[in-house]
């Protein structure tokens, strides 16, 4: 059984993905009608066993439309006349979208401006302020 690693401490067992071959369209000259090179990946996130309880919540939102309202994404290659370079590249891409369900943004903590910074904005409201009244004087009828 193969590892599919996402990050240093995440990762898929190959086992856990299914893949189906179809024709492809676009590139492959006679050979596009007669061989399945496009790969269609599976991929139950919901039922995985590897992916802790937090990847799985967001997960969702990062795959959007590829994912199936059971919790299977589903992702379609077929950019590589090959069907094995377009099975990687499906991989690859399942790994980018766990990778980034993996992420965790930091949580924004409030901060208040300090009395230095309060006092810039009002000199620099000041300035701006006399500039406009200078403009609005009588123009000068020499």
């Amino acid at each position: 059984m193969a590892r599919i690693e996402i990050t240093q401490r995440l990762w898929i067992e190959e086992d856990e993905l299914s893949f189906t071959y179809v024709r492809a369209s676009g590139p492959g000259g006679q050979n596009v009608n007669k061989v399945s090179t496009a790969a269609q990946l599976r991929f139950d996130a919901w039922g995985s066993p590897s992916l802790p309880d937090g990847v799985k919540a967001r997960i969702g939102g990062v795959a959007g439309s590829r994912m199936t309202q059971d919790g299977v994404i589903v992702l379609h290659a077929q950019k590589y006349r090959s069907q094995e370079r377009n099975r990687e590249d499906a991989i690859a891409r399942l790994a980018d979208i766990i990778r980034e369900a993996a992420y965790v943004a930091p949580t924004r903590r409030k901060t208040r401006p300090t009395l230095a910074s309060k006092e810039r904005r009002l000199a620099a409201k000041d300035r701006r302020g006399t500039v406009k009244t200078l403009r609005r004087g009588k123009p000068d009828m020499d």
